[in-house]
């Protein structure tokens, strides 16, 4: 946990860069400045009403989750009602059994960077899931973004694309354990003022990338009002979907997304939560990820983040908190007003990968293909 110092000084880099994201995208103008539950928060868990049948080979799961406790222990929990037992395995080892709807705990497992759990059901095709969360203390967004299922049965694949908050600040046993996950491409969607700033901390052997969404450094002043915060940051996302440099951005991530050879990539901001937060969003849609629950992972931010930002809210006069609230937060409104800029600019949201991102159908299927288990 930050001290309370440390704390003040994350504040200032949290604060701003979220604060400077927004800003920019709606004209203001200042001098520019400098911003881990220790388990799953509840987006973590993947959670979606029955589709059509599935095929007899399928995979038969309509809902399934790991979360990984303050203990050790591990949480798994599925629901597939096509199938009459489930049994889950680590590597060879078999650690659990149940029906088709269950919730178990698991307990006793060797340490290792991230366990994963193979959920072998009687009928149809298994599925292979870890905990979103990766853990790490000095950048607690950082986080899987596969685990969901899709309207047609399918599911994101897991241990291929995350998304983060900053990694200049990541620790030596995190960069540590992000070498030995295999990270390949690092993706960073910041400013060059942020990027000279803050470096990032690139794990060995990956390639960096930048990919300024924003389109160069801005500035702003923080508004006299939380009503005023909050109408700031809702514009801003509509700036991520129409912006020229922002459609730039978004489809290199496209781009490296549908590479294998780019596989396990890495995408951040500074906070991960907003520019991160609408490209995360816009692949989950494009893979066919209902809304509620890309919704649900583009909150998750605010649980990932919630000791941080505490500890930035309580370091303020209740005046200047209560400000900075609404630039600290994901709220449902910002991205429902990315959705609503994606209608307005462009009709429908195939009209903005096609005319907007300048995708392909080619492209599309590779990227599924890619990044979907089916």
């Amino acid at each position: 946990m930050n001290s309370p110092s440390t704390a003040a000084v994350l504040t200032a880099r949290q604060i701003a860069v979220s604060f400077v994201a927004a800003v920019s995208a709606v004209g203001l103008t200042a001098p520019l400045a400098s911003a881990e539950p220790h388990t799953a928060p509840a987006e973590a868990v993947a959670r979606h009403a029955p589709q059509a049948p599935l095929a007899a080979q399928g995979i038969p799961f309509t809902d399934a989750n790991v979360t990984q406790r303050t203990d050790g222990s591990f949480t798994v929990s599925w629901k597939a009602p096509a199938a009459g037992s489930v049994t889950v395995y680590v590597g060879d080892r078999v650690v659990a059994h149940g029906g088709n709807e269950a919730t178990v705990t698991v307990r006793g497992l060797p340490a290792a960077d991230r366990q994963w759990f193979r959920l072998v059901p009687d009928r149809g095709d298994p599925l292979t899931l870890a905990d979103r969360s990766l853990h790490l203390e000095s950048a607690p967004n950082f986080r899987d973004a596969g685990g969901y299922r899709t309207t047609d049965g399918r599911w994101v694949k897991m241990g291929v694309l995350y998304r983060s908050n900053g990694l200049h600040d990541l620790s030596d046993a995190d960069l540590a354990k992000l070498q030995r996950l295999g990270i390949r491409v690092d993706l960073d969607l910041r400013m060059p003022g942020e990027r000279a700033k803050s470096p990032d901390r690139v794990p060995a052997g990956a390639r960096y990338v930048s990919a300024d969404v924003l389109g160069g450094d801005v500035q702003g002043d923080l508004p006299p009002t939380a009503e005023e915060s909050a109408r700031m940051m809702a514009e801003s996302y509509g700036v991520y979907v129409s912006k020229p440099s922002a459609l730039d951005a978004y489809r290199s991530l496209f781009h490296l997304a549908d590479d294998p050879g780019s596989a396990p990539l890495v995408f951040h901001c500074e906070g991960g939560k907003d520019r991160t937060g609408w490209g995360n969003a816009a692949l989950l849609t494009a893979l066919g990820v209902d809304r509620d629950t890309v919704m649900r992972d583009y909150l998750a931010s605010n649980d990932y983040l919630a000791e941080r930002n505490a500890a930035v809210l309580a370091s303020q006069t209740p005046e200047m908190a209560a400000r900075l609230k609404p630039i600290l937060d994901t709220r449902a409104t910002y991205l429902n007003r990315a959705f609503d800029e994606v209608k307005t600019r462009f009709g429908t949201f195939d009209a903005y990968l096609r005319d907007g991102l300048g995708l392909n159908k080619q492209d599309l299927e590779r990227l599924r293909e890619a990044l979907l288990v089916d």
